[in-house]
């Protein structure tokens, strides 16, 4: 039932195979107009939660409209806390014990468990032919972004990843307000937040709690004793489990350039930061993305900041009251003929006093029905959803491919079409890693 999972080695024999089925992942991508909801009465769907509390609560919640068969936790406790709104959900402590079980009453599938685990749950899900909304970032490495990419396009499946955010207006206005040409040519792109994830120490010696399932928790992880402080939340701290705050954030910041600039994949990214820690992100991390221009469009650059490090170029920025702009996150977008910041629910023209009167283009993007409302109307009526794993895994390569050049030390110069890095062979290694016996991808 459960195949072993590729090695390092036989990932790079099987990169250039991998990418010649997948040529239309780098190619030209046009971000969907969202699902509309549908009057239709149609069945309700069934759905299987993979995570029963934290973000996948959130994401059974945001689906509680259908039917809710059965729910997966490796710890007991969130698992009852998690599955009491949902008494005639089945409970399991396997997610893969689940998925064979209910196969044949599935229609889909939530994965939101750790970011270790969302591709051998995703995966394993898609291949039996089951729709999969899945948290971000969609991956934990840049291999895993590409097969769960050319999994749901192979099975014709319907993917979300977990950006929420992207369903807000805000992001919609300021996307028209970016490709209407309200600041002209973009070619430099500035994204921070103040997140950080650091400091994580393996402890030994210290049982494990008996509502948990600490061998199922790992998953293709590791094998190690159990270690306090990780489970539930700062896996994060973790680089066996999680990303830092670039893995917890880049998504739901990035996505923004991404989409209002039609960006797809860097060709050459470069970090900096404290010196690398095997065992945990650090305190901060500054990336460089170059991408290549699109069109008309000029090559742009896009820097990442965490930990609280912050862009130049805000300094001195004032809004139209003449006090400095000192946002604690948010994107700054600079054009030939201005600026443009922005956060989740706000966004400013800069300067201020030369758009004092300016006309905002008519809103062309409509607003979005829901982010797991767009999944489940999408596979009820065969429309788009707008972070499928087509758009959402190229974005996530991206967001990973910063940590693949941090934990190297190299800048990294990016072939997506093979898959490769061309120019260090120890970035080609962190493009994946080995999966414990019994897991599978």
């Amino acid at each position: 039932m459960i195949q072993p999972a590729f090695s390092r080695r036989r990932f790079m024999s099987r990169s250039l195979a991998l990418s010649a089925s997948a040529a239309t992942v780098s190619g030209f991508h046009v971000n969907p107009t969202p699902a509309t909801a549908s009057d239709s009465p149609n069945e309700r769907l069934n759905l299987a939660a993979v995570g029963a509390t934290g973000r996948a609560a959130a994401n059974i919640t945001g689906c509680k409209s259908q039917n809710i068969i059965a729910i997966a936790d490796v710890d007991s406790a969130s698992l009852e806390k998690g599955a009491a709104d949902y008494p005639s959900a089945k409970k399991y402590r396997d997610f893969r014990v689940m998925l064979e079980r209910e196969a044949d009453k599935i229609d889909g599938v939530l994965v939101g468990t750790p970011d270790h685990t969302h591709a051998p749950a995703a995966a394993m899900a898609m291949r039996m032919k089951k729709h999969v909304y899945c948290e971000k970032p969609l991956t934990h490495t840049v291999y895993e972004c590409r097969v769960l990419s050319d999994l749901a396009k192979a099975n014709g499946l319907v993917t979300q990843m977990g950006n929420q955010i992207h369903a807000g207006s805000n992001y919609r206005r300021v996307v028209e307000l970016i490709q209407a040409g309200a600041i002209g040519p973009v070619s430099e792109v500035h994204v921070w937040v103040p997140t950080e994830y650091s400091g994580g120490k393996y402890t030994t010696g210290v049982e494990t709690p008996a509502n948990l399932d600490w061998d199922l928790w790992l998953g293709p992880a590791v094998e190690r004793p159990y270690s306090e402080g990780i489970h539930p939340f700062y896996w994060r701290r973790f680089w066996d489990y999680g990303t830092g705050g670039l893995g917890d954030f880049g998504c739901h910041y990035m996505d923004l350039a991404h989409w209002a600039l039609d960006l797809r994949s860097p060709t050459k990214i470069a970090a900096r930061g404290p010196e690398v820690d095997p065992v945990s992100p650090p305190k901060w991390v500054v990336v460089d993305y170059d991408y290549p221009a699109r069109g008309d469009q000029p090559p742009v650059r896009m820097t990442w900041y965490d930990g609280g490090k912050r862009p130049e170029p805000l300094a001195g920025i004032t809004g139209a009251d003449g006090r400095p702009i000192d946002w604690r996150a948010g994107q700054l977008f600079i054009g030939r003929d201005g600026m443009l910041i922005s956060d989740y629910g706000r966004h400013l023209l800069l300067p201020a006093e030369k758009y004092v009167d300016f006309q905002r283009p008519e809103p062309t993007i409509p607003d979005s029905i829901g982010h797991h409302a767009e999944w489940i109307e999408a596979i009820r009526t065969g429309g788009p959803t707008t972070c499928n794993f087509d758009y959402a895994g190229a974005l996530s390569e991206a967001v990973l491919l910063g940590v693949v050049a941090y934990r190297s030390g190299d800048p990294v110069i990016w072939d997506a079409k093979n898959l490769k890095v061309t120019n260090s062979e120890r970035a080609q290694q962190l493009l994946h890693k080995e999966y414990r016996k019994g897991w599978e991808l």
